[in-house]
């Protein structure tokens, strides 16, 4: 089990706890889900001469890049069906860049929506990402997962047979 909050789990949390929990305690998705490919390759094709994929302890950002003193990270998306949920995850990414004290800025990008979202860490952000966190710490500490509960993203969902077989 891990017990370490990243911005993945963040995404997860804001639209199916019960999804969270699962990638929290490592149940494996479906390995030969298209959707988590798609998503890769989605990023690959519309960004190519862009600086990519940055890892540091629990962030992996999609995108970095310099303006000026300040760095962008951003975070690119399929499509906007998600905003909050991504909001959320950039915020966290935000968030733990500030206290590291970096100056950061955000922005969501949907490429084949032609779509950008500048999303700057305000204290409503950063009070938001605080207590998502604090509230998958405690999701991650129960026993069992969430019950499941129907939502449109079930159907799409790589761990759909742990909540629906």
């Amino acid at each position: 089990m891990s017990t370490e909050v990243t911005g993945t789990l963040v995404w997860y949390y804001a639209i199916c706890p019960r999804e969270a929990w699962l990638m929290a305690h490592e149940m494996e998705p479906e390995r030969e889900f298209d959707l988590l490919a798609e998503g890769r390759l989605n990023q690959e094709a519309h960004y190519k001469r862009v600086t990519k994929e940055l890892a540091l302890p629990r962030i992996r950002l999609d995108q970095v890049r310099r303006e000026g003193d300040r760095l962008i990270v951003s975070e690119v998306k399929k499509s906007s069906r998600f905003l909050p949920a991504t909001r959320l995850q950039l915020g966290y990414y935000l968030w733990r860049l500030d206290k590291e004290g970096i100056d950061v800025a955000g922005e969501i990008l949907v490429p084949e929506e032609r779509k950008r979202e500048v999303v700057e860490l305000t204290e409503e952000l950063k009070a938001e990402v605080e207590k998502t966190v604090a509230d998958i710490e405690a999701l991650i500490r129960k026993a069992a997962p969430p019950p499941a509960r129907k939502i449109p993203f079930c159907k799409k969902c790589a761990y759909a047979e742990f909540c629906w077989s």
